[in-house]
């Protein structure tokens, strides 16, 4: 093709590829993403040689996810690349990399919750039991639509931050979070929320792939071939699942998926170009990998 051609072309005469991914939050305490940029940074690693040089940055400004979104769809944004959970208006959008960088690890979801609720939460057996409290998430956020589409009454806060003193407030009952999202969270907020805890025995699952997303332009496109077969290349090579069980890996067991109760729910918005046939992308918490 013309413009792999041309990229090509380009990294044979030393242009460096810019990849800047944005600032999220200016609190300290936000280690949501570092492992989803450890990955992109790994992918460009690995085409180099065939790619060229690059340079990855973090933007300067911190921005809402909402900004985030915006700076994307914006020529000449202050961002190229973002990671985000997927979904259908996304996709159109914005060029999804369509390989989960966490192997489908975001679909499988604990709690934060008020300790003097825990009673409540331990009476909970079936997903109807779980409809009883209300979910928190963040506004706009992917899992809004598919927790209401299960029935689910959904409280949005406006902040990430703002989130854990909405729990803390009684303004919704459970947060629901990645397994290795609740387990840093709790470690690092419970000094501000020290009636917070980790619900330990249920475990939410619905399919939930997280992705890079770049513009919609000929830059973006080339970027996202780029990252596409860096990662291919470390899908097959077992590196991506190195990095996997490195950030992840003592997440997945303190958070005991096999001793929880599980409850199923659907994802009606996941769009039908997922690669669920594809098995070694996705995690089994049976074989823990």
């Amino acid at each position: 093709m013309l413009w792999a051609a041309l990229w090509l072309a380009a990294g044979a005469c030393g242009a460096t590829t810019q990849v800047v991914y944005p600032l999220t939050s200016l609190d300290d305490a936000d280690s949501r993403y570092e492992y989803d940029w450890a990955v992109l940074r790994v992918a460009l690693q690995k085409t180099t040689p065939r790619y060229g040089p690059f340079e990855l940055k973090q933007s300067t400004q911190a921005m809402s996810p909402q900004r985030v979104a915006q700076e994307l769809l914006t020529p000449g944004g202050r961002i190229n690349v973002f990671a985000r959970a997927t979904s259908p208006e996304l996709e159109q959008q914005y060029i999804p990399v369509r390989l989960p960088i966490d192997k489908g690890l975001l679909g499988y979801r604990i709690f934060l919750v008020r300790s003097a609720d825990l009673p409540r939460f331990a009476a909970v057996h079936t997903v109807d039991d779980l409809r009883t409290l209300r979910a928190g998430q963040g506004k706009d956020w992917v899992d809004v639509p598919i927790l209401r589409n299960a029935g689910f009454t959904v409280v949005e806060g406006t902040s990430y931050r703002g989130l854990f003193a909405m729990l803390s407030a009684g303004r919704f009952d459970w947060f629901s979070r990645g397994i290795d999202e609740a387990q840093r969270e709790y470690m690092e907020r419970r000094p501000s929320y020290p009636d917070m805890a980790m619900e330990p025995a249920l475990l939410l699952q619905y399919p939930l792939p997280l992705y890079f997303f770049t513009r919609r332009d000929a830059e973006g496109k080339l970027l996202a071939q780029r990252i596409t077969d860096g990662m291919e290349m470390m899908i097959k090579d077992g590196s991506l699942n190195t990095l996997f069980q490195q950030f992840k890996g003592e997440s997945i067991k303190a958070g005991g998926l096999t001793k929880r109760r599980v409850l199923h729910i659907k994802n009606p918005h996941l769009p039908p170009e997922t690669p669920l046939s594809r098995g070694e992308l996705w995690f089994d918490p049976v074989k823990g990998k």
